[in-house]
């Protein structure tokens, strides 16, 4: 199935928040799309406001968005997210994705990893396999090669001072070598837009201690362990990450399915059939989340999950938002996403929709 024109679809549809992690960053995040829920670790070039009007990403998020409701956010240091950190470790990088989760109020839900961040969403695939319903990597790897040759450490060292030199210049010179190697069958337009993409998503000291700390970074020995349903996609001449890398992904992830997709780009343009093809595996990888979220017969209580539950009980009991958020050991923004979801489930809206809810709940315990 061929992939509609992305610029259908309005970026005003998206909605970006903000919230705060356990050391105290302020993290943006958005919500857009419809479907089951797919929450997006994305690469280190991002920036959701701008990214709506972009030549190279809009395609991703119009076009994942018709399928799926989309989470992303700006990590740490990038974007529309605090830029004055100095913690790029694993745990910070962890603690991020934690915060955005709690904030949009997420108890089950699929999760991909992007590029040089698919070690985060691999580890939290890890660490909360109850709460993942599946695993996207695409154009990744386990993290930095545990033993480089000197060849990749005299790579690295030109790369660094690459950054150092020309990130923050007006003058694209130095990042359009950085451009070629990300999308080398992009045109002039897209090409322009990620020179500027480059300075305009972070800056040279974030992304000179972001580059160290993933260099610190490799889960090779921990895919074995890796227990949900995982998809990885990568395109077979990608000149970021080699092709082998994804095979070894796998190979070591328990019934990982590996997607070749004919390109150079390691961000696949929309008029390339790599895209498509990408599109078509995504959706079909998906559809199992979609039929385990369908609403279920009745008044649509044996819809709600188990936190849902949890929260429209204590509203029973007569707790407000507040109350139930402290009993509860959540914030009460997340009180109202749950009880939000809940009245989407149950088909009530509007003013009375707390009574209507707690109403039917009542009746569905009578059964």
């Amino acid at each position: 199935m061929a992939s509609v024109p992305a610029a259908n679809v309005a970026p005003a549809a998206q909605q970006i928040r903000f919230t705060r992690t356990r050391d105290g960053v302020r993290i943006a995040h958005a919500r857009h799309g419809a479907g089951p829920p797919l929450v997006v670790v994305a690469c280190w070039l991002s920036h959701l406001q701008h990214d709506w009007q972009s030549p190279v990403w809009r395609h991703f998020l119009a076009d994942i968005g018709r399928f799926s409701t989309v989470i992303r956010y700006d990590i740490r240091g990038h974007g529309l997210s605090d830029w004055s950190v100095d913690d790029f470790s694993l745990e910070a990088l962890l603690s991020d994705l934690d915060a955005v989760i709690e904030a949009e109020g997420l108890d089950r839900f699929a999760l991909m990893g992007m590029s040089g961040y698919s070690p985060i969403a691999i580890a939290y695939a890890l660490k909360h396999p109850e709460r993942v319903t599946r695993l996207v990597l695409y154009g990744g790897s386990a993290g930095w090669p545990q033993e480089e040759t000197p060849e990749e450490r005299d790579e690295e060292a030109a790369w660094e001072a690459m950054l150092r030199a020309g990130w923050a210049r007006p003058d694209p010179i130095f990042r359009r070598v950085f451009t070629q190697a990300f999308i080398p069958g992009a045109n002039e337009e897209q090409m322009r837009w990620f020179d500027e993409l480059q300075r305009m998503s972070t800056s040279a000291q974030n992304i000179l201690a972001s580059r160290a700390s993933r260099r610190t970074i490799n889960l090779t020995d921990d895919l074995g362990a890796v227990s949900v349903p995982t998809l990885v996609l990568h395109a077979v001449e990608d000149s970021m990450t080699e092709f082998a890398l994804a095979h070894d992904l796998a190979s070591r992830i328990p019934d990982a399915r590996l997607v070749p997709l004919d390109s150079r780009n390691h961000i696949l343009l929309a008029d390339e059939p790599a895209w498509t093809l990408f599109l078509d595996e995504l959706r079909e990888f998906m559809e199992a989340d979609r039929d385990r979220s369908a609403p279920s017969v009745g008044p649509g209580v044996d819809a709600l999950s188990e936190r849902e539950l949890d929260v429209l009980r204590l509203a029973a009991a007569g707790m407000d938002n507040a109350a139930i958020a402290r009993e509860l050991v959540l914030s009460v923004r997340t009180v109202e996403r749950h009880l939000s979801n809940a009245y989407v489930k149950l088909g009530v809206a509007g003013k009375a929709a707390r009574s209507a809810a707690v109403a039917a709940l009542v009746r569905h315990s009578l059964n």
